[in-house]
């Protein structure tokens, strides 16, 4: 009764070992997916594999919904997408991306490094403000600065934040601070094709920031 008792039980912690180990790999799937989906494809195989992975990522929300990395990578896949797709026509995935964003946060803030307010900031400052959709600076900056608190050596919260001071505010000498703090950070390494792609972003966004400020300076 007793060795019956005990096989159970490591049955059991075999079986939960393992669906702890598939959840983390669907997770890592699902930033494999995005880095691929965002990066190295266009137009409607970029649209058809943004639309695989959402349905990927409903399912590990289901089987998960209190892993708030699942909602943190839903809603950057959506996000992504609504970027991708551009226009109005986007407005109901972004709609969709802030609500996923919202809910890691009511679940825990802090997963994946601070990801779901860094992610929500970009959010609020791309999509259009009222009428037309939910766009707020105010917000933004709200939700990029906490990512910053919680992540302050981030490459994306600062990438983010120093790209946000440059379009919404136009201050770029504290743009330019955040952007050479993301490009010396440690990478995110979500993918190294990620890794690479954001660095090429900081750099190009930094020369437009070093124009900036020499046009200031010649005024």
């Amino acid at each position: 009764m007793n060795i019956r008792i005990s096989n159970i039980l490591i049955a059991f912690i075999f079986v939960s070992i393992n669906h702890i180990a598939l959840a983390e790999i669907s997770i890592d799937s699902l930033g494999t997916g995005w880095s691929e989906a965002n990066y190295a494809l266009k137009d409607d195989a970029q649209g058809s594999a943004f639309e695989k992975l959402i349905k990927q990522a409903d399912q590990y929300v289901s089987d998960n919904s209190g892993d708030a990395k699942g909602w943190i990578w839903r809603g950057i896949i959506k996000s992504s997408f609504a970027g991708a797709k551009g226009g109005l026509g986007a407005l109901s995935l972004a709609k969709a991306a802030k609500e996923d964003l919202n809910k890691a946060i009511s679940i825990n803030e802090n997963s994946l490094s601070g990801s779901a307010h860094a992610s929500l900031g970009i959010l609020y400052a791309k999509v259009p403000g009222w009428p037309f959709g939910f766009g707020s600076d105010v917000q933004a900056e709200k939700h990029l600065i906490k990512a910053l608190e919680i992540n302050p050596d981030g490459v994306d919260p600062n990438f983010f934040y120093g790209e946000f001071l440059y379009e919404e505010t136009r201050k770029y000498n504290k743009a330019k601070k955040y952007l050479l703090k993301a490009q010396a950070s440690v990478p995110a390494k979500i993918t190294p094709l990620a890794d690479e792609k954001r660095q090429k972003e900081i750099s190009v966004l930094l020369l437009k920031v070093e124009k900036k400020i020499q046009r200031k300076r010649r005024r």
